[in-house]
């Protein structure tokens, strides 16, 4: 594993491990204390990845209050249950130590909170593969997968390849900084690699609806951790 991505960031929820149960059923308590039913948790897929204010206002229509009284319902299972409600993707953790021993720089850029992302790594015994690790906060800023993966690069990147990244940002097409690469499931992380020139992997056994990743310009889409193993190399 020794080529051109030197870098690597990786989200979280649908990339590093399987968050549905947790998710969706938090999101059903919140629903509930908002005075809303929802038996089905397939419904409530959609929620994986996106900022969950940015979930709420799409799927059900709520203002900004709404959506931050959600939020704090949310919050109010997950952080005791359902954050553990979660699986590591099977053969990730060797991935991971295989991406370590060849010496790669390693980071996770997640849109959930960061203290969350942090007790979800330790739990399932990955804190140790990452160099870095960036979430948003729990007060709503760094919510946005862009700026997200911003700071997740400003901590990972030598500074003057972060430099130089953050020079070419506005620029409509340049060159393609393949030594950096964002891996995740939705198109929000292909977005938010595009934004900074980086290359993209999509992972499509995440939630990722049929076609999404590469509609959004990732540069490789894989089906499986074997093969996110083997685009890596």
């Amino acid at each position: 594993m020794d080529n051109k991505y030197q870098y690597i960031l990786f989200d979280l929820d649908g990339t590093l491990t399987d968050p549905k149960l947790g998710i969706t059923t938090c999101v059903q308590y919140a629903l509930h204390k908002m005075g809303i039913e929802e038996p089905d948790l397939d419904k409530l897929e959609p929620f994986i990845g996106p900022p969950l204010m940015d979930s709420f206002r799409e799927f059900y229509g709520f203002d900004e209050e709404q959506g931050r009284q959600a939020t704090v319902y949310y919050r109010e299972r997950f952080s005791v249950t359902g954050l553990f409600e979660n699986e590591v993707y099977p053969g990730m953790e060797r991935l991971l130590a295989a991406l370590k021993t060849a010496g790669k720089k390693l980071a996770v850029a997640s849109s959930k909170p960061g203290v969350f992302v942090e007790r979800i790594l330790s739990h399932f015994g990955l804190a140790g593969y990452f160099d870095v690790v960036v979430g948003s906060e729990l007060d709503g800023t760094r919510g946005k997968k862009e700026e997200v993966v911003e700071e997740a690069l400003r901590r990972l990147l030598p500074e003057e390849l972060f430099r130089e990244i953050m020079e070419v940002k506005d620029r409509e097409s340049g060159e393609k900084y393949d030594i950096v690469v964002m891996v995740g499931d939705r198109r929000f992380d292909v977005e938010g690699a595009k934004a900074f020139h980086i290359a993209s992997v999509g992972v499509n056994y995440g939630y990722a609806a049929p076609g999404e990743l590469s509609l959004a310009g990732a540069d490789v889409t894989v089906e499986t951790v074997e093969a996110l193993g083997e685009a890596l190399k």
